[in-house]
C-alpha cells in the first residue's frame, strides 16, 4: 500500500494536520505500505521556505518517517505543462480572460446560473471566444487562466466510477464543477491536475484525504480518464474540529504545532487526545499539565 501525506507551506501545521499524517500512516503500514510526504507548493505567492522548513520539523516531532527524496512541486512544472499539452492536443482547454469581477457580473444578470460544491460555476463566457479573438489578446499581454471544457472533456471520457473506503463506490460526476482552471499566469498548474499527475507517477494506490475534498474526486477521476493514469482507492477521513464544530485553520496560532510543542505537549500526548476525541479535541485539556 502506498499512501502520502500532501501538506501545502503556506503557514505553519496544525492539529488537524497531525491528524491527517497520523491517519495516512496507519494506512499505509495496514497494508504493510510506504508513507511518502510530498510537498504541494505550486502556489509560488503564498508559498515559503521557512514554512517548508518548519514542516519537516513538525511531523519528525510528530514521529513521522519517510523516503527521501522528497517530491516537491515547484520542481516539477515541466511536468504539468506536459499533461496540459496532451489535453490542449484533444482540444479540451481553451483560454479564459475573465476577472473575478467580470464572472461575478455575469452570473448576476443570469440568476439561474448552476451551482456548484464551490459556488456557482463559471458561465462559459471565453468559450466563445474565436480563435482569432483569443490569440490577439493573449499576443497583447492581457492575463488569462486556461480552463477545461467540460463538456468535450465528459463526452470522450464517458461514464466513469471510484471507490472511497468510507462510502463505498461512487458515480464519478465531474459537471459539478463546471469548467474548471487547469493553469493561471501566476501558477502554472491547478491543485487538481498536479496532485493526479503525481498520484499516479508515485504509484500511489489509496489517496487518503480530508472529506472536504470528497467533491474534488469526481474531476480527478475525469483527469485520469483523460489522462490513461491509473486509478487508486480513495479514503476521504472526517475533519478535525473543534468543540464548537468549527474547522482547524492555519491561521489559527493556538493549535499549531510549534505553539503545542512549545507549551510541553508531547507528541504521545497529542496522539492519544486525537484519538480518543473523536474527532473534536478539547483544546483546554490539551493544554493541562500531563
Amino acid at each position: 500500500m502506498q499512501c502520502r501525506f500532501a501538506p501545502s507551506p503556506t503557514g505553519f501545521l496544525h492539529i488537524g494536520h497531525a491528524f491527517s499524517a497520523w491517519f495516512t500512516e496507519k494506512q499505509a503500514f495496514a497494508g504493510n505500505g510506504t508513507f511518502l510526504l510530498r510537498i504541494e507548493d505550486i502556489d509560488q505567492t503564498r508559498c515559503r521556505p521557512e514554512f517548508t522548513t518548519a514542516l519537516y520539523e513538525d511531523l519528525h516531532w510528530l514521529g513521522l518517517s519517510w523516503p527521501l527524496p522528497v517530491r516537491c512541486q515547484s520542481e516539477h512544472f515541466a511536468d504539468y505543462r506536459a499533461a496540459l499539452n496532451r489535453l490542449d492536443a484533444m482540444g479540451l482547454l481553451y483560454k479564459c480572460f475573465c476577472t473575478r469581477r467580470d464572472i461575478q457580473e455575469e452570473i448576476e444578470r443570469s440568476p439561474s446560473a448552476p451551482h456548484g460544491p464551490e459556488g456557482h460555476l463559471y458561465p462559459g463566457t471565453c468559450k466563445h471566444l474565436t480563435h482569432t479573438e483569443t490569440e490577439e489578446r493573449a499576443a497583447a499581454g492581457e492575463p488569462y487562466a486556461i480552463r477545461l471544457d467540460m463538456e468535450k472533456a465528459c463526452a470522450i471520457a464517458g461514464n466513469l466510477r471510484w471507490h472511497d473506503r468510507a462510502k463505498g463506490w461512487q458515480d464519478a460526476r465531474p459537471r459539478l464543477l463546471g469548467d474548471v482552471v487547469l493553469a493561471r499566469k501566476d501558477t502554472p498548474a491547478s491543485y487538481h491536475l498536479c496532485v493526479t499527475w503525481d498520484d499516479a507517477l508515485q504509484e500511489i494506490n489509496l489517496v487518503t484525504r480530508g472529506e472536504d475534498l470528497f467533491y474534488a474526486t469526481h474531476l480527478h477521476r475525469l483527469l485520469q480518464a483523460l489522462l490513461n493514469l491509473p486509478v487508486p482507492d480513495y479514503h476521504h477521513h472526517p475533519l478535525l474540529v473543534d468543540s464548537e464544530g468549527k474547522r482547524f485553520a492555519k491561521r489559527n496560532k493556538g493549535v499549531t504545532l510549534r505553539d503545542l510543542r512549545g507549551k510541553g505537549l508531547s507528541p504521545e500526548r497529542l496522539r492519544h487526545e486525537l484519538i480518543d476525541s473523536n474527532g473534536r479535541p478539547d483544546l483546554q485539556k490539551l493544554f493541562l499539565p500531563t
